[in-house]
């Protein structure tokens, strides 16, 4: 991890000098006009307004399109998008169809495009000039800059024992197109071809993980402090930037296959985990070469989690995910999107003819979209219409229920928003479901509305890609998920003292079903140290720490945490807080070291820094375990919720069980059982409660 940083060169050099010759010229030829322009000066001594111009229109996967930038000042900027149609040799006419920001900077509404090619592409030129709107016509000479339109820096890193993604040979599994040339292709050609300056840091490597022997399982926990310190030790140079780490495995199995954690640190860094010994390693029953398909459906996974922090949505999910133009859903897209397994025919027919591409509609958004769309929380159109351009069936067989479980919706000030959504089959059929359906990020469309304000979309930290796995709702049944609420890449979007309005929509391939809207409110501060404590406790690191259940390196949240115990001790933020610091004790902890000082940037035999593991603390753990799930349950179980309450217990009684404690653990399911019987939790739960209670004291007579 060694970063070695790349920007723009602002002269005018092409940014893709850097590269190899081999590898620039396998990618484009000289003769292309699309790429990256700059504004030549206007004026002097100095010229406030400076333009980008990105021209599309020849070279890998051309979408005749051209966009541009115009800032003036620091406070005034427009972007905006043409479609192009040729009008001769190096020269397009369109009509301008998208403005987003200022639009008094550019008020036509057509151009008319040519580029100046010359023998050094470094020289080459554009001259856009823009009419109609009722204005004068608007000339603009452009720099040639970069056969790209934005750069970004990669860095792939593997844990030891752990399979590499970075490249793959495309001709290796028999079942490919005949289209695709055999090669072989890195995810960084990937990302070229789709139009990015792609630089890697320099410091790929492998981190040994000698130190913690058997455990090669990872926590969200875990994997979020690993990518919270990768970020923080590096100075913030780059505009775009992305670390991928490849492991073994989740700790919730195999059915996990990664995860993307969302705008970690400043200047848009991502970064994701891959989990290569998961389901995207198991080819098809009857595969002819399965260790080929294994290979290649890795390379698909770790493109398709980049994607991801791309902002781009899963293929069929395009029409509720992207706030900048209409999209259709594309179910049937040999994208890197499109989840293989569920394209009709399945992966085979799938890979018979994946291009080992992005499609048209998702270049278009990478290479034009305006920086706003990173911009989770736009949800304006809730205000006017809500969710009434959503497909819901007539009749669907499915309810969606969003509460609160509360006599009333009202959270005291500090406390964490959790709520519980219930999937009803209301039918008198069995329906099959993913059993992953409910999951945050995942199907779900979630809006938070205060009164007074405009409605936010609800965006959590991280995304998850998970394989389906099927399940039936018999006539009547249900299935719950928790909703962690209160925080994520918005803020804390449920903070505020007031009054607020939630709902969901559920997206499934026939239909959307959507829920109840929620009307809950968030009370005023009971005093003047629960003022005080806000100002550190709505901070993104507590949230990210609430939302992950822990964190071993954000130490300054964790502060706050421990004052919210000492000093608000009865009240419900305190047990959020009880458990988030019971989490990471209750383990030994996996932690990304890096080396410090200039020795780190240069030395090889660190370059992939090393994995070290933080002995467990079984006592505290216990102990706040126990304050913040048994001594006062029932308190517990309404600021955590059923759900969560529920997960909590059954992991801590299993903890127990695992240190050979079988009357501990009988003694927290027994506890578990009588809080949710008193709360009115469905009879399935409470005889599934039951079950574990009585195998726990099966076990503790033995």
């Amino acid at each position: 991890m060694n970063l070695v940083r790349s920007t723009a060169d602002l002269a005018g050099a092409d940014e893709g000098a850097r590269r190899s010759p081999d590898a620039e010229t396998a990618e484009f030829h000289t003769s292309d006009a699309s790429g990256l322009y700059k504004s030549k000066p206007l004026g002097f001594p100095f010229n406030s307004q400076h333009e980008e111009l990105r021209v599309d229109v020849d070279g890998r996967y051309p979408q005749l399109t051209a966009s541009g930038t115009i800032r003036h000042g620091i406070d005034s900027q427009l972007h905006w998008v043409a479609s192009l149609t040729a009008a001769g040799t190096d020269h397009w006419t369109g009509g301008i169809w998208n403005k987003d920001g200022d639009g008094t900077l550019l008020p036509h509404a057509t151009i008319d495009l040519a580029v100046h090619k010359t023998p050094l592409a470094i020289a080459q030129t554009a001259t856009a000039t823009f009419s109609g709107g009722g204005v004068a016509d608007r000339v603009r000479s452009y720099l040639y800059v970069s056969r790209y339109f934005h750069p970004v820096e990669f860095e792939f890193d593997t844990l030891q024992g752990t399979a590499a993604v970075g490249e793959i040979d495309t001709g290796a599994h028999p079942n490919r197109p005949v289209t695709v040339p055999v090669e072989t292709l890195s995810i960084e050609k990937v990302f070229r071809r789709a139009g990015f300056n792609v630089s890697t840091s320099g410091g790929d490597g492998v981190i040994p993980m000698a130190a913690t022997g058997a455990d090669t399982r990872w926590s969200d926990m875990e994997l979020h402090d690993a990518m919270q310190v990768y970020w923080s030790r590096f100075s913030h140079k780059t505009p775009w930037s992305m670390w991928v780490l490849s492991t073994a495995l989740h700790e919730s199995g195999s059915a996990l296959g990664g995860i993307v954690f969302e705008d970690i640190g400043p200047s848009r860094r991502r970064a994701a985990a891959l989990f290569n010994d998961s389901f995207i390693k198991d080819a098809p029953a009857g595969d002819p070469d399965p260790a080929a398909w294994a290979a290649r459906s890795r390379f698909w996974t770790a493109c398709h989690e980049m994607g991801h922090a791309f902002n781009l949505a899963h293929s069929g999910q395009k029409s509720v995910r992207t706030p900048w133009l209409p999209m259709a859903d594309e179910p049937a897209a040999l994208s890197f999107m499109n989840y293989y397994f569920l394209y009709p025919g399945g992966a085979p027919a799938f890979f018979a003819d994946f291009e080992y591409r992005f499609s048209d509609q998702e270049l278009l958004f990478m290479r034009h979209a305006p920086a706003r769309v990173a911009q989770a929380g736009n949800a304006d159109w809730f205000d006017h219409h809500g969710f009434q351009q959503a497909a819901v069936a007539p009749q669907s067989p499915l309810r969606l229920e969003l509460r609160a479980n509360r006599a009333r919706p009202v959270f005291q000030f500090l406390e964490p928003v959790v709520l519980e959504l219930k999937l009803t089959n209301l039918s008198d059929r069995p329906v099959p479901v993913d059993e992953s359906l409910l999951d945050a990020g995942g199907e779900t469309t979630v809006i938070i509305k205060k009164d007074g304000k405009p409605a936010r979309r609800w965006a959590p930290y991280a995304r998850y890609c998970r394989k389906t796995a099927q399940r039936v709702l018999g006539p009547g049944q249900s299935m719950y998920q928790s909703l962690f609420v209160a925080a994520g890449r918005n803020g804390w979007d449920l903070a505020e003292p007031g009054r607020y309005e939630v709902q969901v929509a559920l997206h499934l391939p026939e239909e959307d079903v959507v829920s109840n809207r929620l009307s809950l409110r968030i009370a005023t501060p009971r005093s003047f140290e629960e003022e005080s404590l806000a100002q550190d406790f709505f901070s993104d690191e507590v949230g990210r720490i609430l939302a992950f259940d822990g964190s071993q390196c954000l130490h300054s949240a964790n502060d706050t945490l421990r004052e919210v115990v000492e000093r608000l001790a009865d009240r419900p933020a305190a047990w959020h807080a009880r458990v988030a610091l019971a989490n990471p004790l209750a383990r030994n902890y996996k932690q990304l070291t890096l080396g410090e000082g200039p020795q780190r940037m240069t030395a090889a035999a660190d370059a992939g820094g090393r994995i070290t593991l933080t002995p467990a603390r079984a006592d505290d753990a216990r102990k706040s375990f126990a304050a913040a799930l048994l001594e006062y349950p029932d308190q517990a179980a309404e600021t955590l919720g059923h759900v969560d309450y529920k997960d909590y217990v059954d992991g801590f009684a299993q903890w127990l069980g695992d240190r050979g404690d079988a009357a501990g653990a009988a003694t927290c399911r027994a506890r578990l059982h009588d809080t949710l019987a008193n709360r009115a939790v469905a009879d399935p739960v409470l005889e599934e409660i039951a079950g574990r209670r009585a195998a726990s004291h099966v076990g503790e007579l033995m």
